[in-house]
């Protein structure tokens, strides 16, 4: 009796872990399954761009659309590339001086704005911020008829500083960054001042060092906002040569998507070209991501 007794209890453990590894099975699949499923739902457009792009004219204007290329083909990549009066590689350099230098000057102008009030006591500054979050209420077409005349009378029209400079102030990153400075402790600042700091040289010393993940993250924000604008581009700039990749896909979807057949493996070639480096800065600058978004919720 003592034999069998000792025998059921040594059994009992491995039933117990059995059951154990199987809830950690089915708590697995229940999160990751539909994990899986809304990532290939949001990576099937990019994926069908991207293979679209590899097929012939017939091919990609077939009905019911297929999935793999029957005879893959980069024509369609030479076409977009070696064509005139479609300067991709032309296109793609004036979106990134443009993009960088608009997003460069929203880190600066953002991290002076929100540093004062995220850690300044003042008279109005309530106010102040009020008013720059009321701002992201405002549609941007209400600036558009303002902004051209503004950039008119500048004689900026036809330039690149017309798609650079009047966004250079962003109410969504000084609210960003706000809430970024905010959570720093305070103790650090009062360190500075013991040790004979101004304000700038706290600011410029101590806050912007701590807050090199969230500088990036807000560079990389507007990076990706200000390439992939189609409307100030399409205003301001007639000259083919100074397109932005995004007008520049305008041109390409006006010419290759008349006359009755749209020609979609060309416009999704150059969608491709246009998409690709975006995709390579996401990933490059990830971990920054997902370290700034972290921290920037962690006080209101």
């Amino acid at each position: 009796m003592t034999t069998t007794t000792a025998t059921a209890t040594r059994a009992r453990p491995p039933a117990a872990g059995g059951g154990a590894r199987s809830h950690a099975v089915r708590s697995a699949v229940f999160r990751y399954v539909p994990l899986v499923i809304l990532a290939l739902l949001f990576l099937s457009p990019l994926v069908f761009m991207l293979v679209t792009s590899f097929k012939t004219r017939q091919e990609s204007a077939a009905v019911p659309p297929t999935w793999v290329p029957h005879d893959p083909t980069t024509q369609a990549y030479d076409q977009v590339l070696n064509a005139s009066g479609t300067p991709v590689l032309q296109w793609f350099a004036n979106s990134m001086v443009a993009a960088t230098a608009n997003a460069l000057l929203v880190v600066v102008t953002a991290a002076l704005a929100a540093y004062p009030l995220a850690r300044m006591e003042f008279r109005g500054k309530r106010v102040v911020f009020g008013l720059v979050v009321a701002t992201l209420f405002v549609p941007p077409v209400i600036l558009v008829i303002p902004n051209y005349l503004i950039v008119g009378d500048l004689h900026w029209l036809d330039t690149l500083m017309a798609v650079i400079v009047p966004t250079a102030a962003s109410a969504f990153g000084v609210f960003f960054l706000r809430q970024f400075f905010l959570s720093l402790p305070r103790e650090l600042e009062e360190a500075g001042r013991l040790d004979g700091a101004n304000v700038f040289q706290i600011f410029w010393r101590i806050v912007l060092p701590l807050s090199k993940p969230v500088l990036i993250i807000t560079f990389i924000f507007e990076l990706q906002a200000s390439s992939s604008d189609l409307m100030r581009p399409l205003i301001y700039l007639r000259d083919t040569e100074l397109f932005t990749l995004p007008r520049g896909l305008k041109a390409v979807l006006d010419r290759f998507g008349q006359g009755g057949e749209m020609q979609w493996e060309i416009v999704l070639a150059a969608s491709a070209l246009a998409t690709i480096p975006m995709v390579i800065i996401f990933f490059c600058f990830q971990r920054f991501f997902v370290q700034g978004i972290a921290t920037t919720g962690s006080k209101g």
